[in-house]
């Protein structure tokens, strides 16, 4: 048995025995399912767009430019066609056996309810929620995405290029995400943080644990079980019991449940 064969049946081996296990997962876990990182931003993004994501994705400028914003927004988050991959798949498959007690992520995709998955916890929110912030009216994802698409017809109004705009007040809508400057669910992340502490095994994939405060979830975990999977290293990497440098899909996609 090689190297890497030996570390993927050590993992499967701590999931066999384990009872509560808890995946905390980032952006590296919807990549393979087509949505882009943009903690590693391409050449691309500087040509088309004139900020960095960070910079787009934050209150400021939602507030200060909305339109830009969402033009950002539809193209690189409100994905067309995207679906669960091997990784949201088979985390669904071990809630659903009664081993995986909760998922907290950082993606706002959606991905793991798609995929099946019941507790899921999104500290940075989700684009499936969105509100009218003129009279609190509840959009879901998809109807954003179509007043966005409306708002660039032939025939619509330039001034509104991109603005998904409430049709029964004729205000901004804006997602129920956690942008740059703003703070965290005090709710969700409390259940986070107790889910984590009460795991016999806490599985992090797929984030560089770079951003805070959500990295400093993996603090809270008082286990002997902690897997951390992702292609880079991670600050946390040496206080790990394992370390898998390969993709989730990879990882996920052997994984007998």
């Amino acid at each position: 048995m090689d190297e890497k064969q030996e570390l993927l049946s050590r993992f499967n081996e701590m999931i066999k025995t384990s009872k509560s296990i808890v995946f905390f997962g980032g952006a590296g876990v919807s990549t393979e399912s087509g949505i882009p990182d943009f903690r590693s931003v391409d050449g691309l993004y500087n040509q088309k767009y004139d900020y960095p994501p960070e910079t787009i994705l934050s209150h400021t400028f939602f507030i200060k430019r909305p339109s830009e914003f969402y033009r950002f927004y539809r193209d690189k988050i409100l994905i067309d066609g995207v679906e669960p991959n091997t990784t949201h798949i088979k985390l669904a498959e071990l809630e659903k056996a009664g081993k995986l007690k909760a998922i907290v992520t950082q993606n706002i995709d959606g991905l793991h309810q798609k995929a099946g998955s019941k507790e899921v916890y999104e500290v940075h929110g989700t684009v499936a929620k969105n509100h009218c912030t003129k009279c609190n009216k509840f959009f879901t994802g998809d109807e954003v995405k179509d007043l966005i698409d409306a708002s660039l017809a032939e025939g619509a109004d330039k001034n509104s290029r991109y603005l998904p705009i409430c049709p029964d007040c004729g205000g901004l809508i804006k997602p129920d995400v956690v942008l740059y400057e703003e703070g965290l669910d005090d709710y969700i992340w409390n259940r986070s943080v107790d889910y984590i502490q009460n795991a016999d095994m806490l599985i992090v994939g797929g984030t560089s644990l770079v951003v805070y405060p959500a990295a400093g979830l993996v603090n809270y975990y008082r286990g002997s079980k902690l897997v951390l999977i992702n292609k880079s290293t991670t600050p946390f990497d040496d206080e790990a019991d394992l370390v898998l440098h390969m993709g989730l899909g990879e990882v996920f996609g052997q994984v007998t449940v």
